[in-house]
């Protein structure tokens, strides 16, 4: 019987003990997003010019769909909530407009610059999930047309709470298996890209792809699950599984989120719903340049 004691409670001794350190390593954790999170950063001011015709907007609308804009902040771009769980946190993209709750009167052009090309707001504060790492990659008329739009996008008044890190974010972010500071993931000194082809083929597709790589990893092979609960990533390469399927199911998939076997994709998932978006061109020069890698 004395055995047994001595045993639990060297049991519980080793619990106790474990459930200490890792007390302590979050506490570390926490404290280091918390400062990366707090942390400015100072870059050359850029600008350019913003033509405001009509074609530039209509360009500006077809891109923030694509890119996932609409998708995140609104079809008002007035700004939503994401995402609110205890595990994860709460997760809120901002109002883009100069509604109440919104973007201030002054808001410029070197403004939208900061956050689309280096992932800060006006103050040089890291702005959270914004996928300023691709955006980035973005060419100059491309930029042109998204701020074209986005400015001239009515003012809708919604005030949106801050967003609030949980656990398992925290934990996610300094193991870096999210991309919660783009900031860190750019090179600031490259230049703004001159231009980018628009014509259908392996060189538009291969531009366009930049959009898929924060998912689908850099190399496009896909992988582990983005977030706890949702499934693992889908190679996209002519290697995968997506890669043996013809040009025309791979538009249909993307255009109906039902793949060639029948099965529904999860909009949560994958968002077929914005991929649905993209021109036939588009997404013919995706699955043109995705045949191209092994």
């Amino acid at each position: 019987m004395k055995a047994l004691v001595k045993i639990g409670k060297w049991i519980g001794g080793i619990v106790l003990s474990l459930a200490v350190i890792l007390l302590i390593a979050y506490f570390f954790i926490t404290n280091n997003i918390n400062q990366r999170t707090a942390t400015k950063h100072s870059f050359a001011t850029e600008t350019i010019d913003i033509p405001r015709d009509s074609s530039i907007v209509k360009r500006g609308e077809h891109l923030a769909v694509i890119k996932g804009c609409i998708e995140c902040h609104g079809e008002k771009l007035d700004g939503k909530i994401m995402m609110d769980d205890p595990a994860l946190g709460r997760l809120v993209a901002a109002n883009l407009t100069k509604g109440k709750g919104g973007l201030p009167a002054d808001y410029s052009t070197a403004d939208w610059l900061a956050a689309l090309r280096h992932g800060v707001d006006r103050n040089g504060r890291p702005l959270l999930f914004m996928p300023s790492h691709e955006t980035t990659l973005l060419s100059k008329q491309d930029l042109q047309a998204i701020i074209a739009y986005c400015q001239q996008v009515p003012a809708a008044d919604h005030v949106v709470p801050a967003s609030k890190l949980g656990p398992v974010v925290n934990v996610m972010a300094y193991l870096d298996k999210m991309p919660l500071l783009s900031v860190e993931k750019i090179d600031h000194k490259l230049p703004i890209v001159a231009s980018a082809d628009t014509t259908e083929g392996i060189a538009q597709g291969k531009y366009l792809s930049i959009s898929c790589s924060g998912c689908h990893k850099p190399t496009l092979k896909g992988g582990e699950p983005v977030a706890p609960g949702m499934p693992p990533v889908p190679d996209l390469t002519r290697t995968g599984h997506v890669g043996k399927w013809t040009q025309a199911q791979f538009i249909h998939t993307l255009r109906t989120g039902k793949t060639p076997s029948g099965h529904q994709i999860n909009n949560d998932n994958m968002p077929w719903k914005m991929t649905a978006q993209y021109s036939e061109t588009e997404l013919a020069s995706l699955y043109q340049y995705f045949r191209t890698i092994q």
